[in-house]
């Protein structure tokens, strides 16, 4: 019994006590906290932050976002689609270099239907460019393939960059592909017209041949120069979505580099040899290109007004439609009978200096005149007057409440234009501005008894 009593006190207190144990428990509660609150915020393994989300339930914490803020979880994110979309595009570019041999150099050889000299003038090095793009695309495969059996489900260690400065070799194929393209095109558009068998092969593929997606062998042989100025959107995109300790970093930029200045020596070359086109035009920069165009079309109006730029206003610019009505089915069956084409239409107002010294004042000028020019769509690679301006001073601007969707501007006693744009609001915009500046200049009660038959309108008539 003795014994029993002293083996139960010594598992009670195992020579610490009571006090001590219950401090040693609360201390590792302390301990346990402090480590559970430097886990929530440690920093982030990609940027060095502290803002990192802290997870409540443990069993869906996952391993691989556990150490990530927030920020570089979706910059992780965003990379891993680049990575793939650049992967992917390079395969469906691929599979189009594999359509142009098989379904057209192929059949077109065996056939007989081209020379071999005629089939080398089409086709160029388009044999290279596959073995390339073969070559280029396994490896890119094989680095994916490796990183997901790694478990880097982020394909962090897919460099891209490092990839693409192994094969900078492939850019001189591009450049021999599209320096021979306009070439290429213009003895395929001369032999279709000139052989009969060919224009039906052509033909038949397209609309029976469901590998070509109802694409003909021009849009094909277009692949090569869409894909080489795709590269530096696509490297661009990896690279905002790639951190600057990455070590692909510079190699990423190192390559868009490379690329971008092989596109200008491509385009230098191809002025040299005369051709029209370069490579920038397969650039996705439509708003810059835009504002190349209209540069150009104002450039071409004030040359055509011969006014001073520091005295000329642009008020609105933009595509209208023109017709010119033969007046009796105008007068009987309105703007349907018309047949209307696209035309750049430019308003430019000439305002009067308000004092020598200062050319710009809060309140404009006097209008001194104004006029429409009308321009075709380029053509070329040069815009075309479709006439002499019209000046406002001798025309009358009107519409109809039977055909809202349209105005007309008659220049006295000589030509009826009708315009309309494809947005009916747009179409009302234009036509106050051109009214108002009309009504600016001359006599317009004149002008307006001169002409009894023409369209008037009157103030319930419009919005």
């Amino acid at each position: 019994a003795t014994r029993t009593k002293s083996a139960d006190v010594e598992r009670a207190d195992s020579g610490i006590g009571q006090m001590p144990a219950r401090k040693w428990r609360n201390r590792a509660s302390e301990t346990l906290s402090s480590l559970q609150a430097w886990d929530a915020h440690r920093p982030c393994t990609d940027c060095g932050e502290r803002d990192l989300p802290v997870e409540t339930d443990v069993q869906n914490c996952n391993q691989r976002r556990a150490d990530l803020c927030e920020k570089c979880c979706k910059r992780r994110t965003e990379r891993k689609e680049s990575v793939l979309e650049f992967v992917n595009t390079e395969a469906s570019y691929g599979e189009d270099l594999r359509i142009i041999k098989e379904e057209f150099y192929l059949p077109m050889q065996a056939a007989g239907l081209l020379s071999q000299e005629q089939l080398q003038g089409i086709f160029s090095n388009i044999q290279e460019l596959i073995d390339l793009n073969e070559n280029f695309l396994e490896i890119l495969q094989e680095e994916i393939d490796q990183a997901f059996d790694q478990g880097d489900n982020d394909l962090m260690t897919v460099c891209i960059g490092e990839i693409f400065l192994e094969f900078v070799n492939m850019l001189p194929a591009f450049q021999t592909y599209c320096l021979q393209q306009s070439s290429s095109v213009n003895m395929l558009n001369a032999l279709e017209k000139e052989k009969e068998l060919l224009r039906i092969f052509l033909n038949v593929s397209q609309n029976d041949n469901t590998a070509l997606r109802r694409m003909n062998l021009r849009s094909f042989l277009m692949a090569p120069l869409q894909r080489v100025t795709k590269y530096p959107l696509l490297l661009s995109r990896i690279i905002k979505a790639t951190t600057e300790y990455h070590p692909d970093h510079g190699s990423l930029r190192e390559a868009k580099s490379r690329i971008e200045s092989h596109l200008e020596h491509i385009n230098m070359k191809t002025k040299q040899e005369g051709n029209t086109w370069t490579l920038r035009s397969f650039r996705q920069d439509s708003k810059k290109k835009r504002e190349v165009i209209n540069i150009e079309m104002r450039e071409t109006a004030l040359k055509t007004v011969g006014w001073l730029r520091e005295e000329t206003r642009f008020v609105m610019e933009g595509s209208l439609q023109l017709a010119q009505p033969p007046d009796g089915q105008w007068v009987k069956k309105g703007s349907k009978t018309l047949k209307f084409q696209n035309m750049q239409v430019l308003l430019l107002v000439n305002m009067k200096r308000v004092s020598e010294s200062s050319l710009e004042s809060a309140e404009p000028g006097p209008v001194k005149d104004a006029v429409l020019v009308l321009i075709r769509d380029k053509n070329n690679g040069k815009f075309h007057l479709l006439r002499e301006p019209l000046r406002l001073s001798n025309c009358i601007v009107s519409t109809d409440p039977d055909c809202d969707d349209t105005f007309e501007l008659i220049e006295i006693r000589r030509e009826a234009f009708v315009f309309r744009d494809s947005d009916r609001a747009r179409t009302h915009h234009w036509f106050r501005q051109i009214r108002r500046y009309s009504r600016e200049l001359g006599s317009w009660k004149k002008r307006r008894n001169a002409l009894p038959n023409i369209m008037i309108s009157t103030p319930h008539t419009r919005p």
